[in-house]
């Protein structure tokens, strides 16, 4: 029998970190070979890692919650003999390499671990939010109380006056005595950083104390100035947490994990995860790459009609038709006229580096953020696998179970803003592409149509690029097709597969 370490591994493309959401085992549970054992959240996705050895749990190094660097053990398990020995006895190296980083199809053929990829619901069930307490970092825990004819604690002790010191500072009027301390067991205590002294009963200072309330601030409404029991616990109503009417407060997912203000009137929570991602993505894309746009409005009566006719067509019965799989359809027409926009600027190599494949990134909002998963080998796919390959995706992405290896090595991204009623925008280019189209809402609108004013579906479309790689004559050309064919998708018959 021997205790082996579990090092978090790269679940994919370079990642350096990840946090424990929730463990499936506990210490003194058995486990077998490929069973997930923990949940992670990477900044790309959750992932479950699933166990590298049969044995036994012998414990759990990392508490949920934690966020720790790869390579750093976060489980043991005790193992036999014959199950240790897989790359060598007492090393922790096979851990890492049969955690399952292959692919699914390599891994199935080889028969080492698989990843599986946990969902939503497990993450939030996984955690909460904190409140601050409010105290003060100067605070500390009342003294304990003195006999009444003692001297006061902060009372300074008297020493003896320095033999040159002038005569005149023992004429110095005396200090006003403190005030007798009322009878029934009223201990006068002073205020911190003050003069003043607060009185209250040893009950109601204990009280306080463990509620981390200072006296000091509590309103005094007992006779004589004396702090009460129902003073504290007037005092500790008033500083709970009040969130906005508008808000959900715990259920809200993107409050998860935060810390709410004592008067409720903000929640501060940490930027990690594909927040951070994003955001880190972002900015180094608008401070690298020189952003262009254009814009198009168009009339797109054809495509919708082209849509409603696929959705009663029997081969997509089982796929979702949206005007989105046109408008990707037009991209991958257009790209494949203009190359040139596939590309990629390599700062540290000074070269433009041109993709001869199409991977299409179809932007998703989930409740994790912002994530851009991209449809590998887009440009080889005909219209009935794409719309598979995009439902996939966007089910996928909302769910929580995006492979890392899924965002990343896009090559073009669409951002679908009109679902959200939204017309167009400028969106921001993913770090290493050359353009992004932002798909506006689709409304009825008047149109001059072959000569005639008539109601048509109207809709606006945005190009990104990046202007170190497209110019505006290639940017408007590239614009001008994927117009065309939502204008007339009969052109992409012309137009290639």
């Amino acid at each position: 029998m021997a205790n082996q370490s579990f090092p978090l591994p790269d679940v994919g493309e370079g990642l350096t970190e990840a946090e424990i959401v929730e463990w499936r085992v506990k210490p003194g549970d058995p486990v077998q070979v490929n069973q997930t054992i923990v949940e992670i959240e990477t900044a790309k996705s959750l992932v479950e890692l699933p166990s590298p050895w049969s044995g036994t749990v012998a414990g759990l190094l990392v508490e949920p919650g934690t966020t720790v660097e790869v390579g750093t053990p976060i489980i043991e398990i005790t193992v036999g003999g014959a199950a240790a020995s897989d790359g060598g006895p007492g090393s922790d190296v096979p851990a890492a390499d049969s955690a399952g980083l292959s692919d699914s199809s390599d891994s199935e053929a080889s028969g080492s671990v698989l990843v599986g990829y946990g969902t939503q619901e497990a993450k939030a069930s996984g955690r909460r939010r904190r409140y601050q307490d409010g105290r003060s970092a100067t605070s500390a825990p009342s003294p304990s109380a003195p006999s009444p004819s003692a001297p006061s604690p902060s009372a300074p002790a008297p020493s003896a006056p320095a033999p040159s010191a002038p005569v005149r500072a023992a004429q110095a009027p005396p200090a006003p005595a403190p005030a007798p301390a009322p009878t029934g067991g009223v201990v006068s205590v002073p205020a911190p950083g003050t003069n003043t002294r607060v009185l209250a009963k040893p009950p109601v200072r204990k009280l306080a104390k463990d509620l981390g309330i200072d006296l000091a601030g509590v309103h005094a409404s007992g006779p004589g100035g004396i702090v009460t029991r129902e003073d504290v616990l007037a005092h500790q109503a008033a500083a709970q947490p009040k969130p906005l009417a508008t808000y959900a407060g715990d259920t809200e997912p993107w409050l998860e994990s935060g810390a709410v203000s004592v008067d409720g009137r903000e929640t501060r929570v940490p930027v990690k995860s594909v927040r951070k991602r994003t955001a880190e993505a972002m900015v180094a894309s608008a401070f690298t790459a020189p952003h262009v746009t254009v814009f198009h409005t168009l009339d797109v009566t054809r495509t919708m009609e082209l849509v409603e006719n696929l959705k009663k067509d029997r081969d997509f019965s089982e796929v979702k038709v949206t005007p989105l799989l046109i408008a990707a359809k037009a991209v991958l027409l257009a790209i494949r006229r203009h190359p040139q926009i596939n590309a990629s600027w390599d700062e540290a190599a000074q070269e433009i580096v041109y993709k001869h494949y199409a991977n299409l990134g179809i932007a998703a909002a989930t409740p994790r953020g912002l994530v851009v998963p991209n449809i590998k080998d887009a440009h080889r796919l005909d219209l009935l696998e794409l719309a598979t390959a995009i439902a996939d995706l966007t089910a996928t992405a909302r769910d929580g179970r995006t492979q890392p290896s899924a965002m990343t090595g896009g090559t073009f991204t669409i951002t679908n803003v009109g679902v959200f009623g939204i017309d167009t925008g400028t969106p921001i280019l993913n770090p290493g592409e050359a353009g992004i189209l932002a798909f506006g809402a689709i409304r009825q609108q008047p149109w001059v149509h072959d000569g005639e004013l008539a109601v048509r579906w109207v809709t606006q479309l945005s190009l990104s690029i990046d202007h170190r790689l497209v110019d505006g004559e290639l940017g408007a050309k590239f614009l001008a097709d994927v117009a065309a064919v939502l204008q007339d998708p009969a052109r992409g018959l012309v137009w290639g597969r």
